[in-house]
């Protein structure tokens, strides 16, 4: 896989809620694989969904097995193909590690905000980064109203957010997944 050393994920905790709040948001089996299609289009090495209560996780596994050994294996191939790539894990740290011993590596952190940091990046800088394949990477998505500062605030790198032409900024998480990827990965750069 030419991304191989790349990595996504959807943090369902920590997220915020409109309060500012800690909380624990839901799965929705929409994000399973409107996340892993592009995924595997742009050929990353795996795409993790953290997620720490257990009956959420049943839901997510479930899915996984419909798509990887279930009739949905059969019914649609290209979809079990792109359902390889996920994996459901309780934290933050338990993706990192996976990841380190998938291979070898601690990935360097990649947050995502709607607003700037002082270590944001643009996608032309991050195109650039990410082409040095002696390390691995790890895109975070935030659920809910985003992932709390602290968490964003320790990534090595934050990309810039993704701006309309208006005020308006509201992208569902699968949404800003494919247009990051594609900034990231896309032929047409």
């Amino acid at each position: 896989m030419e991304n191989g050393h790349c990595y996504i994920s959807v943090i369902h905790y920590p997220a915020l809620n409109k309060n500012k709040k800690w909380v624990i948001t839901s799965f929705t089996t929409l994000d399973f694989h409107d996340i892993a299609r592009p995924a595997r289009t742009y050929e990353l090495g795996g795409y993790y969904i953290v997620q720490p209560l257990e009956a959420q996780q049943y839901v997510i596994k479930e899915q996984i097995k419909y798509w990887l050994e279930g009739f949905g294996s059969k019914f649609n191939p290209r979809r079990k193909e792109a359902g390889k790539l996920v994996k459901v894990v309780s934290s933050i740290t338990d993706m990192i590690e996976d990841i380190k011993n998938r291979t070898g590596k601690i990935p360097k952190l990649i947050g995502t905000s709607a607003k700037k940091y002082p270590q944001t990046v643009s996608y032309s800088e991050m195109r650039d980064i990410l082409r040095d394949k002696n390390n691995v990477f790890l895109i975070m998505l935030g659920t809910g109203w985003g992932m709390p500062e602290e968490l964003v605030e320790s990534c090595d790198y934050i990309l810039e957010p993704i701006l309309g032409p208006g005020e308006y900024n509201h992208l569902s998480v699968r949404n800003a997944s494919a247009i990051i990827l594609d900034r990231l990965f896309g032929i047409n750069r």
